[in-house]
């Protein structure tokens, strides 16, 4: 909840930052390539417009298969609400208070799936800006390839202007991930730490009801989609990087030393070399967002688990 609280006073604070953020991106996506690769740039930017989609169905649907099992918990289990909670005068307790306790219900079935859309919405926003980013990189991958048809065709100013270009395009690209990370700073790391804890509470939690498979799922339920939430973003800072790799590589096959000036080839040199750099999703202190420390998060899940397998059998917890 605290959570989900600071991502609705962030976007509120920030939301300024974000339109400018979504704008550059939105004239990104709608910028027109023309030449042979423009095809390829269309097929492309479907391509990754509908793995986004695909992923955040997939993430919709796992938190909404969540949110039912936590409203219809009180049927099959041994609490009154969905959240665990106590209020004064017993105002939670259905014998004693049957009207209090339906408002309770009501507003805590609300609030849980009114928030947790909420935070859906919010994350596909977050998450697309940096999807967009990885969109623009292989766009501009294919420019670059396709750069070899002015080497010939075209003349020395034209050869130029369109090099140009490319290069603003690239120092553009690494702007507006540099102001992403700055923008999503806090948020990050904020999410970094409060996944770490749900996926701790979860093990914890499913571990001592492991003899009560339908709280048990409940919870399992919850790890998978603080796992599932940590991947998805681990996922498209790994594509944003990996993509921002290939930059290089095109950059160095549309070089011709027999062909250009001087200036031409500095260009081309400079923006292979910045290249080599990757662009990553970071939060400071916390390393960067990508697949190898998603395992390494993954791995530490995994022994927390086998620990407390360990201690739960030789010292058993009593409910």
């Amino acid at each position: 909840m605290f959570f989900i609280v600071f991502k609705m006073v962030f976007f509120s604070l920030y939301a300024d930052e974000v339109d400018v953020l979504i704008d550059i991106m939105e004239d990104s996506h709608h910028a027109e390539v023309k030449g042979p690769g423009t095809e390829t740039c269309r097929a492309i930017k479907r391509h990754d417009f509908l793995l986004n989609v695909g992923l955040d169905f997939v993430w919709v649907v796992a938190v909404v298969v969540f949110v039912v099992l936590l409203i219809v918990t009180p049927f099959w289990a041994d609490q009154s609400l969905p959240i665990h909670a106590v209020f004064p005068l017993e105002l939670h307790d259905p014998a004693k208070h049957p009207i209090a306790h339906l408002v309770i219900y009501v507003c805590q079935s609300f609030s849980m799936a009114y928030l947790n859309i909420w935070l859906v919405a919010t994350e596909g926003l977050s998450i697309s800006l940096y999807a967009q980013v990885t969109t623009a990189l292989s766009v501009l991958c294919v420019e670059l390839q396709q750069l070899r048809h002015f080497w010939g065709d075209s003349s020395e100013d034209r050869l130029r202007l369109e090099l140009t270009r490319l290069v603003r395009t690239h120092q553009s690209i690494i702007l507006t991930v540099d102001r992403c990370n700055q923008l999503f700073h806090g948020p990050l790391i904020m999410q970094m730490t409060v996944n770490f804890l749900l996926v701790s509470l979860s093990v914890f939690e499913a571990l001592m009801a492991r003899h009560e498979p339908k709280v048990a799922a409940e919870f399992m339920v919850l790890m998978i989609l603080a796992l599932g939430h940590l991947s998805l973003w681990s996922k498209f800072g790994d594509m944003m990087s990996q993509q921002s790799l290939e930059v290089a590589h095109a950059a160095y096959e549309a070089y011709d030393p027999s062909v250009g000036s001087k200036r031409i080839h500095r260009d081309i040199g400079f923006m292979v070399r910045r290249s080599q750099r990757p662009l990553i999703m970071r939060a400071s202190p916390f390393p960067a967002f990508n697949l190898s420390n998603y395992m390494a998060v993954s791995g530490c899940v995994s022994d927390e688990l086998r620990g407390w397998t360990i201690l739960s059998d030789a010292y058993p917890f009593r409910s």
